[in-house]
């Protein structure tokens, strides 16, 4: 069985939608904690060792972190999405994995706290998202060209979460709306909170 622990509108919501996607059966455990604002408390029963979302159990195994989750799922439940190891597109599959938790969200976080009006560097990043994100949605529907995988459900829900600071243009808006029309996406909106 899967349990997925979340908190409704936070990082955990983009793992309904991945679930979703899957097409397992799932069940979601509701939980509060602590959010930026410095409201919520964390909660005792979230099995995250920081009491914080997401937290994937599956069969008795504890995964967190999303690009660890995005992968974790892609491998158990093969051809859904994501390639299998040995199968074509797989580097390009943990490029984006890998891509997105260290340099997107980072960039995305040095842009939102103001780094890269200031700082050369945070600057350089975040004109290396823009570059590469919209290099890969102008070549294809997804960031993996004509395949759709767990490497869209992280991308994806972080320009959702932060539109003003994502990279700009018409790939990106026709994107999104390609993301936002996918059955699984519509139905997971509707689970995000109880």
């Amino acid at each position: 069985m899967l349990t997925l622990f979340h908190a409704p509108r936070s990082r955990s919501s983009r793992f309904i939608w991945l679930l979703e996607e899957i097409a397992e059966p799932y069940e979601i455990a509701y939980v509060s904690i602590r959010r930026g604002d410095g409201s919520g408390e964390p909660d005792p029963r979230n099995p995250h060792p920081d009491k914080r979302v997401p937290a994937l159990v599956h069969d008795g195994e504890l995964v967190t972190e999303s690009a660890a989750i995005a992968l974790y799922l892609a491998d158990a439940f093969p051809a859904k999405v994501g390639p299998a190891v040995g199968e074509p597109g797989r580097g390009a599959f943990l490029t984006w994995l890998a891509f997105y938790a260290g340099v997107i969200e980072p960039a995305i976080a040095a842009k939102w706290h103001g780094r890269t009006e200031t700082d050369a560097l945070a600057a350089t990043e975040y004109a290396s998202v823009e570059r590469r994100v919209l290099q890969a949605l102008e070549a294809g529907p997804y960031v993996l060209g004509d395949q759709f995988s767990a490497a869209d459900v992280l991308v994806a829900s972080m320009f959702f979460f932060s539109r003003e600071l994502s990279p700009k243009g018409p790939a990106v808006d026709a994107y999104l709306a390609r993301i936002v029309s996918r059955p699984a996406y519509q139905r997971a909106q509707t689970k995000d909170a109880p």
